[in-house]
């Protein structure tokens, strides 16, 4: 049997209660700062650092992915109307996120965060983006059962026909491609976390998420809806611009720290 596509019409809601609604997106969402916290426990109680410090990155982590994420898809997508209504701003509930904006958001609460703790900005760069890999593909997840956020028409099989939107033709599943992509670079940092005991030189983890992350999502915009009309005449879209800062941080990180570790060496007799 041949399947021409796949007919996509999840509901987005888990179960509802009145005015109360438990969705798939807020699920996954919160399920990735769960697990994030469970992997990040493991790292400090390997590195032998207190609960307490975790607890409070978790809140510095939260409030910068979520008001990072808000901000970057109002000021980046559709700057005209939230500036002119800028109290719409706040009704998150309505939708609009912005991964690029929560990238942002997260490295301004982390270097608030380590202002007061008193920890390298490497340090915890390396150590946070392993779990941001993982929530980054819980949330692409979300944007599956959402219907949102997907490709072009393809003829492949795999195409999903994402009914919800009142789509006819198959669609690439772009929030699949995305996933996977942030599963595997979750499972690279963790293992090279792992493997090396947490002896890996500074850097090295920050700098291979951007360069792999941002990277990939360079070239899956290629097959990615417009998400704003002005994107329309682009000859690269919103999306793969913001993503080239991110790529040209991390190959710079790896460079400059491998030139540091390197006159760090000893020089021999």
């Amino acid at each position: 049997m041949i399947i021409d596509a796949i007919n996509w019409n999840v509901n987005p809601e888990i179960f509802r209660i009145g005015n109360f609604a438990v969705r798939w997106y807020g699920l996954l969402f919160a399920s990735g700062f769960l697990f994030g916290y469970l992997i990040f426990y493991k790292f400090f109680k390997k590195e032998g650092l207190t609960v307490e410090i975790l607890d409070k990155l978790t809140i510095y982590m939260a409030l910068g992915t979520v008001i990072g994420a808000r901000l970057g898809h109002c000021l980046f997508y559709e700057p005209n109307y939230y500036l002119s209504n800028p109290i719409e701003i706040l009704k998150i509930w309505k939708g609009g996120l912005a991964s690029h904006g929560a990238a942002i958001g997260i490295l301004i609460a982390l270097y608030l965060f380590v202002r007061k703790h008193k920890k390298p900005f490497i340090w915890i760069l390396d150590r946070i983006v392993v779990v941001v890999a993982l929530g980054g593909a819980l949330i692409r997840i979300g944007n599956l059962m959402n219907s949102e956020i997907y490709g072009v028409q393809t003829s492949l099989p795999w195409g999903f026909v994402f009914i919800r939107n009142h789509e006819i033709v198959p669609k690439h599943p772009t929030q699949i491609y995305e996933a996977l992509t942030y599963f595997l670079v979750f499972g690279i940092l963790f293992w090279i976390y792992l493997k090396t005991k947490a002896q890996f030189r500074d850097g090295t983890l920050f700098g291979w998420f951007l360069i792999l992350v941002f990277g990939i999502r360079f070239f899956i915009e290629f097959i990615k809806e417009d998400q704003v009309p002005f994107e329309g005449g682009m000859t690269l879209n919103m999306g793969q611009w913001l993503s080239i800062p991110f790529v040209l941080l991390g190959i710079t990180v790896l460079y400059l720290y491998y030139r540091k570790s390197k006159k760090a060496k000893p020089t021999p007799a």
